[in-house]
């Protein structure tokens, strides 16, 4: 930065910074995210950070054979769908950031965990820089008693913040949210790039130099990020997403980064009245509602994680009165839609070219693995040709181009998952026919391309 410089500029989507304006970012490549920013006056408090060790010892250098290795403490929330996510819970010391869309849960969930907490007498702090302390409260009584351990703050300003953590010494603490902190030292807005970043890294030293767990939660963009640079997601330790249409009962907690487990699982919850309400078994959640007798639909078996959930696939086939058909998929990658209507045409001569084609995945779910390939092909087939699938079959294999149903993984689960819920017909790849073997109650039909599917579907 040239020297005399008052203010620079920042990209508002990755964080990278500029002496000049620029029109399309040179890293993240987004268009017209720049902003100015006045420069900050005092890095007091991000040296203060990088002096101090992980956890809060010093940084002094050590061999690795004798870094003693022991089991990372956990403690539960007492909300078994978020511990899934979590890994097994949360790890004293760790960052974890929280984020989604405005009304979609954030909040209450986290005012849950502190209810669960608070009531085995640990001490929560919640600090709220966006509600009141009448409307925390209004809230809280919607979802029953509370504990005296639950400490509330209605404060931005990042120094009041961290006197509030000396003088409690909580075990847990909330930041609702981020974007409304205010660090002094730092001589720009609320919320933006310096702002976010220097503050982030103040709570990351309070985290790992006190042991004590802090749960950030962020607002997102309408392109469905966290809201500010992307150093935010890798200066904490673990990323959770708020997934689903605030206007339906259904929340999906995903994991997007996190340092003490896996970013496979995912959190089933519903909306209610008292807050957001479990669900352990999503499979028959999302199955809810589904025809009977209809063309057009499938189940079909996705893995999030280590756990199988079977979900609805509906696709509408009609002729088309217009020049250039229309294509419209809700719940899974149109690229990948328009690349199985391709095979269809070409290895199975459906025409299709002609026609308007509609998918959809009911209940909100995002596909996104291959597996649902032959579910979307059965749905497909069946609404062109206006053949109804049994109501009791599901489907799951990746599609090649030449027509071919590949092997997925963890066949067997899905098998199994398929079995609990009474389905008694699986349409598979035929390779999984000799690794599964016999499977009591239930039918295995392999196939080995896409037609063969006209032999288990007329």
């Amino acid at each position: 930065m040239a020297k005399g410089k008052s203010s620079v500029f920042f990209c508002q989507n990755c964080g990278y910074e500029s002496a000049k304006w620029m029109g399309q970012c040179p890293v993240c490549r987004e268009w017209n995210t720049f902003a100015e920013e006045p420069v900050t006056k005092s890095v007091k408090s991000s040296r203060a950070a990088g002096n101090r060790g992980a956890a809060g010892t010093s940084g002094r250098v050590q061999q690795l054979n004798t870094i003693d290795l022991k089991d990372t403490p956990r403690e539960g929330t007492g909300i078994g769908e978020l511990d899934r996510v979590l890994g097994g819970g949360i790890v004293p010391g760790s960052l974890v950031l929280v984020g989604g869309d405005p009304g979609i849960g954030k909040s209450t969930l986290l005012l849950q965990v502190c209810r669960n907490l608070a009531g085995r007498e640990q001490k929560v702090l919640y600090v709220s820089g966006e509600e009141s302390l009448q409307q925390i409260r209004m809230r809280a009584d919607r979802m029953g008693q509370f504990a005296d351990s639950l400490y509330l703050l209605c404060e931005t300003d990042l120094e009041r913040v961290r006197e509030a953590i000396e003088e409690t010494k909580p075990s847990v603490v909330i930041i609702d949210s981020i974007q409304t902190m205010f660090n002094e030292a730092v001589s720009s807005a609320p919320g933006s790039v310096s702002q976010v970043r220097e503050t982030t890294g103040v709570l990351l030293q309070i985290a790992k130099g006190s042991g004590v767990t802090i749960f950030i939660v962020g607002h997102v963009t309408k392109e469905g990020v966290v809201a500010g640079p992307r150093v935010l997601e890798h200066m904490v330790d673990t990323v959770l997403y708020f997934e689903g249409d605030r206007n339906a009962s259904y929340r999906i907690l995903r994991s997007v980064k996190n340092r003490f487990g896996s970013t496979n699982e995912i959190g089933v919850f519903e909306m209610c009245g008292e807050g957001l309400r479990e669900v352990p078994n999503p499979s028959e959640y999302m199955l809810e509602g589904k025809p009977e007798n209809a063309s057009g639909s499938v189940v079909a078996c996705a893995m999030e994680g280590t756990r199988p959930v079977l979900i609805e696939v509906q696709a509408l086939v009609g002729r088309s009165s217009l020049a250039y058909p229309r294509r419209t998929v809700e719940g899974a990658d149109i690229n990948r839609v328009n690349l199985l209507l391709a095979v269809l045409e070409k290895r199975m001569g459906l025409l299709l070219s002609s026609s308007d084609v509609y998918v959809n995945i009911a209940g909100g779910m995002r596909m996104r693995e291959p597996a649902a390939d032959l579910g979307i092909v059965l749905a497909l087939i069946s609404s062109a040709r206006d053949i109804v699938i049994s109501d009791r079959t599901i489907a799951f294999g990746e599609v090649g181009l030449s027509g071919e149903v590949r092997s997925v993984s963890m066949a067997k689960q899905r098998v199994l998952e398929a079995r609990r819920l009474g389905f008694d017909t699986v349409i598979l790849p035929q390779s999984h026919c000799r690794t599964i073997g016999a499977v009591e109650g239930i039918r295995l039909c392999g196939v080995r391309s896409v037609r063969d599917l006209m032999t288990y579907i007329r």
